[in-house]
């Protein structure tokens, strides 16, 4: 069976591969349609790891997808062939500490589609367990479902942020995961959301939502400029979604007494912040690792139009044409959003 296989840092193969496709009475047998190129990934093929993640052998790619089921396990009850689903990356042992906990996201022992050494979704076929499967509501397309994954980090940090109604929220960083922050903030109840960032083709992007103010930082300075908004006070939330170290130098400087920092990207190397001005406000710190009981929201968001998508998605490109697909989402392009493969079918 085909898929796209990291070969070893900079080296893609579009080849054929050897995969157990033995279905167990919990599993369903699907069909992939379309799968987005996750930042992880782009890192992975640049870079060959993602801290002590490494590729130290040949992997296939990807993990945001959605598809057709064409088989169920004896014991599947809810699904069936011919149903459109997404599914969750993330498989967590349910008899650990951290299941048991409603936290399965931070299980030790989750196995996570294309990290290393669990191969992703981009291939045909794949088996996936049932529980994890999630069907797709008729009014929503596969390249939409495709990006329930994306979503749900940004209600896992909305979750975390506990907003209150009225809440005005500053996210930093307008790429996907900033811009899912950013729609998350406003379905959870934020009235504004700025979002900051270098690139003005992404501010432009995400200012295409009501609710959402951009600020570019190569012309504002965010501080004064969030000072200005909130007549000195400062705003609710500040949501880093960047993971640039220089994002941390003046994180409590926005954000309100009293208010809530989340941490959401990933800096690539550790960072320093001024834990004392954090204090002196009482500031709440949050960290977001992924997501946990929160997939099937994200998906009803959609499928209810308070969030839609549809203009996130910048380009699909054919499974064919899959290793260009990946150079084009290593030049990091400003107009670039989500990048798509789609595998099975016409274009939706």
């Amino acid at each position: 069976m085909q898929a796209l296989v990291l070969e070893r840092k900079r080296q893609l193969s579009l080849r054929d591969i050897d995969l157990p496709l033995n279905i167990g009475p919990q599993d369903v047998k699907i069909r992939i349609n379309t799968v987005g190129i996750c930042g992880s990934d782009v890192h992975y093929y640049t870079h060959g790891h993602i801290g002590p993640y490494v590729v130290d052998k040949p992997m296939i790619l990807g993990h945001e997808a959605s598809g057709v089921i064409v088989e169920v396990g004896s014991a599947v009850k809810d699904l069936k062939p011919g149903d459109r689903v997404c599914m969750e990356p993330g498989i967590p042992n349910p008899h650990s500490k951290a299941s048991k906990l409603g936290l399965y996201n931070i299980d030790p022992e989750v196995i996570f589609w294309a990290t290393p050494p669990v191969h992703g979704c981009l291939t045909p076929l794949v088996i996936h367990p049932a529980a994890f499967t999630y069907k797709i509501p008729e009014n929503v397309s596969f390249g939409e479902s495709a990006m329930v994954e994306p979503l749900a980090i940004g209600l896992q940090a909305a979750t975390k942020a506990k907003i209150v109604p009225g809440d005005v929220a500053l996210v930093i960083g307008a790429g996907t995961i900033g811009i899912m922050v950013a729609l998350a903030a406003l379905a959870g109840g934020c009235s504004q959301v700025f979002i900051a960032d270098l690139q003005q083709q992404k501010l432009e992007i995400a200012s295409r939502y009501v609710g959402i103010t951009p600020i570019n930082i190569t012309q504002q300075d965010l501080v004064a400029t969030i000072s200005d908004a909130t007549a000195g006070w400062g705003v609710d939330i500040v949501c880093e979604a960047s993971g640039s170290a220089k994002a941390y130098s003046n994180l409590f400087d926005a954000v309100r007494p009293g208010g809530a920092v989340v941490f959401v990207g990933c800096p690539i190397e550790p960072v320093t912040f001024d834990i004392v001005k954090a204090q002196s406000k009482e500031v709440r710190m949050e960290t977001v690792f992924r997501y946990a009981n929160i997939f099937d929201r994200a998906l009803n968001l959609i499928a209810s139009g308070k969030v839609d998508l549809k203009p996130l998605i910048s380009e699909t490109f054919p499974f064919n044409r899959s290793i260009e697909a990946f150079d084009r989402a290593a030049e990091a392009r400003a107009t670039d959003i989500k990048l798509q493969i789609r595998i099975d079918g016409e274009f939706v």
